[in-house]
């Protein structure tokens, strides 16, 4: 007969809750950082969100893609940390569980139909092919299996109303991180136009660097029967064959430069990228990807700051993806001092996420950049080292407060809770 000793009892009994505790913080830190990417640029989640309404057909719900980025962020936050801290595990499991069914159900269809090229899950600081988004789900579908069948070896210390209070504390701390990076910028940026990056370098292709492949279909008829053929053997020769059609598809994308679509087109000039770009100083770009939905509260200031720039002979130039009446009647509404240019609205939407933005470039390189609610005034020339005009907060120390501030705010929350409501 065997026999088993304390030890190996105690290891096998524990099993069961520490394999719990394990998908438990696995599951929670996976959907907190899908849901903190999200926080931090809001207006990057309701453009994405704006690409799923276009390619479903339902461009009549964009306007709520704004709300909706919101939401999904502090859900997934609030899903995530619930889970880590150990917070009405049973509730949120269940949560988690019909999110992960219907987030499942949709990567499927995005990985099979293909209508957006990014899923976007998380965000720009992380881009993931579809096929890979869906195994993701996949997995975390199976964790979240998991812990629900384990969630009865979980135990707390806490009383009922002193969790949902808890949960009601990090989704507001949630919203109010989306409030701050919306009226600001995000805090941390992944995109290719973040501070300290140079546009040229961005938009070069290194040597060596795969290419777009793609395959050629011949059709062509005889006999009234048509047939396809490939490049290597279709019918060149055969008088019989009529050429019908051909088809050019797409099988392997080659390597796409970060920066692979920033073009500036003047009205009186052209094309005026390498004029801008390669331009040995300051300066100074205001972009506005749609003037008809840009925020025209502080067109003051941005005169005074197109004022300074002239008169220290730093470039300022509009950009924005409206044309014609649009831009004459932007003009006369705002006064605006500076030359209208065009540019991709995509490409305009990724640089900043304000409407309108200030970007502050030197030799191509983004120096500062600015939203409309926190413009800065500028009385005296630049620095010579553009160093000095970069912010003088790291962004990952910023994250680093916010983490802080959560968690000790959370942590004494946690224990006031406890000694009011002893369970």
């Amino acid at each position: 007969m065997l026999k088993f000793s304390n030890f190996q009892i105690t290891i096998v009994n524990s099993l069961p809750k520490n394999t719990l505790r394990i998908l438990r913080w696995l599951f929670g830190a996976v959907f907190v950082f899908s849901g903190f990417v999200k926080a931090i640029d809001p207006l990057g989640g309701s453009y994405k969100f704006q690409d799923y309404f276009a390619a479903m057909g339902l461009e009549s719900l964009s306007a709520f893609a704004l709300v909706l980025s919101i939401l999904l962020s502090a859900v997934e936050m609030v899903i995530g940390l619930n889970l880590i801290a150990g917070i009405r595990l049973k509730e949120t499991s269940w949560v988690a569980l019909l999110f992960m069914l219907f987030m499942t159900g949709l990567t499927a269809w995005i990985y099979k139909a293909n209508p957006v090229h990014d899923c976007g899950c998380f965000g720009d600081a992380l881009v993931i092919s579809n096929k890979a988004t869906f195994y993701k789900n996949i997995v975390l579908l199976t964790m979240i299996i998991g812990i629900l069948l384990l969630r009865k070896h979980h135990t707390t210390t806490l009383r009922p109303l002193s969790e949902w209070i808890l949960v009601a504390f990090s989704f507001f701390s949630v919203m109010t991180l989306s409030h701050f990076n919306y009226h600001y910028l995000p805090m941390v940026d992944f995109r290719p136009y973040k501070i300290g990056a140079n546009i040229p370098e961005g938009m070069k292709i290194p040597d060596g660097a795969p290419k777009d492949e793609y395959s050629t279909t011949f059709i062509y008829a005889k006999n009234g029967v048509k047939k396809e053929f490939t490049l290597n053997n279709y019918p060149a020769n055969d008088s019989t064959w009529k050429f019908v059609d051909q088809k050019t598809v797409l099988v392997k994308e080659g390597y796409k430069p970060p920066i692979h679509d920033f073009s500036i087109q003047s009205p009186t000039k052209g094309e005026i990228t390498d004029i801008v770009l390669g331009n040995k100083g300051y300066s100074f770009l205001l972009v506005a990807y749609d003037l008809n939905k840009a925020a025209t509260d502080r067109f003051d200031k941005i005169n005074a700051i197109a004022d300074y720039a002239k008169k220290n002979n730093y470039p300022f130039y509009c950009l924005t993806a409206s044309t014609g009446s649009d831009v004459d009647d932007f003009v006369k509404k705002t006064g605006l001092k500076a030359e209208v240019c065009n540019a991709d609205p995509i490409m305009l939407k990724t640089t900043i996420r304000s409407n309108p933005g200030l970007i502050l470039l030197h030799n191509g390189t983004v120096v500062n950049h600015w939203p409309n609610g926190w413009l800065p005034s500028f009385n005296k020339p630049l620095s010579n080292n553009p160093k000095d005009e970069a912010p003088s907060i790291p962004s990952w120390l910023l994250v680093v407060a916010v983490a802080i501030a959560y968690s000790a705010a959370f942590i004494v929350l946690r224990k006031i809770l406890i000694k009011r409501f002893q369970k």
